[in-house]
């Protein structure tokens, strides 16, 4: 009784200290968030200065987390290259029955991420879904040379002759009408769409060659309405036409646009992963690994405005930052290695986890699995992917989202990789994907701004995925997790 006694008056006095609360707070995050979405990083295109700046921010709280370099350099760095495009200058006009109306960057268009540089002004060609097939040619009987042509953004949802198009990459388009002459490109989204695509900020472009001299620009389905107001036939009917006929309706607008483009390209441009190592205390197990990731590139600026980046992904960056701190905070010593990555160039098509995943600083197999945290701050709900693919650590953060009371996690989930984990997935990692349900609405749009974010889902996300890789890198054999 004396005993018990002098601990509770220990605890009074305050000689014991009460365990902090361990749980990731928001408020937190949104330091690293505010940060990485901030004008100085301007979007944070792989190559830039920007994502250099960003990549130095997460370096430098991985060394104040403890975290260590394993890559033989001081750095962190994991270096790749990629291609990179910067769109300096970005000017539009329609001209229209010889009135001209100057369009807004980001409000009526913008560039594709890899648009070619060029001033010039040409007569508008409509020419369908761009799309030059040996049973299906949208420039069958038109003339666009010295021209620029209009084009459906997406190709068909159908097939010709049960032969399938190719994959519809802008490059691919963009190639196909310069072959035949035109000199520049405007793309349009499909209208009938149930919820028609934005203007987008975008640097997935596809194979080939950059043709350096070949704007490219993306404009709203209103502005591209306006060439078809003397055609007797809405934007809306001519795709139903085209698609109900499975035929060509391409024609001469009669109309011009001026497309004033200045962008600076390189081939190969240095960018890196950021990695850092949290070393396992087990005798056994630290040779094992675990690998959270998420990518820290978004797509950039174009001239005198940049894409925030804010869901996309700042906030599975910011996470695995918070997930790292939390460890050590929280005197977390896992009995597997926990490897912590900021992927670079996700948007120009995975590269940066491909580059991981590719030339991984342990050998591969001794990776037990792979977390990967994209476009988890809005939304409204918690959606995990792979769980068909990786059934147990599926449960393991069904699990925890029971356990801890978060209680936001829906059922919904799907086979395979997905982004970053893909890479991953195709090498035999099992993998995870944490993301949230209707997340993609401000998807490569300028109002992907960090206050439109959902806190409250965000620190559950969050919270879910430490819980998750503390469960994992703990208490299952990798028989339990890889089965």
């Amino acid at each position: 009784m004396k005993y018990f006694a002098m601990f509770i008056m220990s605890l009074f006095l305050g000689f014991i200290s009460i365990p902090k609360d361990n749980t990731i707070k928001v408020e937190d995050l949104f330091k690293h968030i505010n940060y990485l979405c901030s004008e100085q990083l301007k979007g944070r295109l792989s190559g830039s200065e920007g994502y250099e700046l960003a990549a130095q921010y997460c370096q430098s709280r991985f060394k104040e987390y403890g975290l260590k370099s394993m890559l033989n350099n001081d750095n962190y760095y994991q270096y790749l290259s990629v291609e990179y495009n910067d769109i300096d200058k970005a000017e539009m006009q329609i001209i229209i029955d010889g009135k001209t109306t100057e369009l807004k960057l980001g409000k009526d268009f913008i560039c594709r991420g890899f648009t070619g540089s060029g001033n010039i002004k040409s007569d508008v060609v409509f020419c369908g879904y761009g799309i030059s097939h040996e049973d299906y040619d949208d420039y069958k009987g038109v003339d666009v040379k010295n021209k620029i042509v209009m084009i459906f953004k997406q190709n068909p949802k159908w097939n010709i002759n049960d032969k399938s198009f190719d994959a519809g990459y802008p490059r691919v388009k963009a190639e196909n009408a310069f072959k035949h002459g035109a000199v520049g490109i405007i793309l349009v989204s499909l209208p009938n769409d149930s919820e028609p695509q934005d203007i987008i900020g975008s640097v997935l472009h596809g194979p080939g060659e950059q043709n350096q001299n070949f704007p490219q620009v993306h404009i709203t389905i209103e502005a591209a309405s306006k060439y078809f107001e003397s055609k007797g036939i809405t934007l809306k009917e001519l795709q139903t036409k085209i698609d109900e006929n499975k035929k060509p309706s391409s024609m001469d607008l009669n109309n011009q646009a001026v497309i004033n483009i200045k962008a600076y390209y390189e081939g190969q441009k240095r960018t890196m992963n950021v990695v850092g190592v949290l070393e396992g205390t087990d005798p056994k197990l630290k040779d094992e690994y675990i690998v959270i990731g998420a990518h820290l590139d978004h797509v950039g600026r174009q001239a005198n405005i940049y894409f925030p980046g804010a869901n996309d992904n700042a906030s599975g960056s910011a996470a695995v930052l918070g997930i790292a701190e939390a460890f050590v905070k929280n005197n977390i010593k896992p009995k597997r290695s926990v490897i912590f990555v900021l992927f670079a160039s996700e948007e120009q098509g995975l590269f940066g986890a491909k580059a991981f995943a590719e030339n991984p600083p342990v050998p591969i197999e001794r990776i037990s699995a792979m977390f990967n945290l994209d476009c988890i701050g809005f939304g409204d709900s918690i959606q995990i992917g792979n769980g068909k693919s990786a059934p147990q650590l599926w449960k393991i953060a069904k699990k925890n989202d029971n356990e801890k009371n978060i209680n936001f996690m829906v059922e919904n989930t799907w086979n395979g990789g997905g982004a970053d984990a893909q890479p991953f997935h195709e090498k035999g990692v099992p993998c995870i994907y944490f993301v949230t349900t209707n997340s993609y609405k401000h998807l490569h749009m300028l109002s992907d701004k960090p206050e439109t974010l959902n806190k409250n889902l965000y620190e559950k996300i969050a919270n879910l995925a430490y819980y998750t890789l503390v469960d994992v890198a703990n208490y299952y054999n990798r028989e339990e997790i890889i089965k």
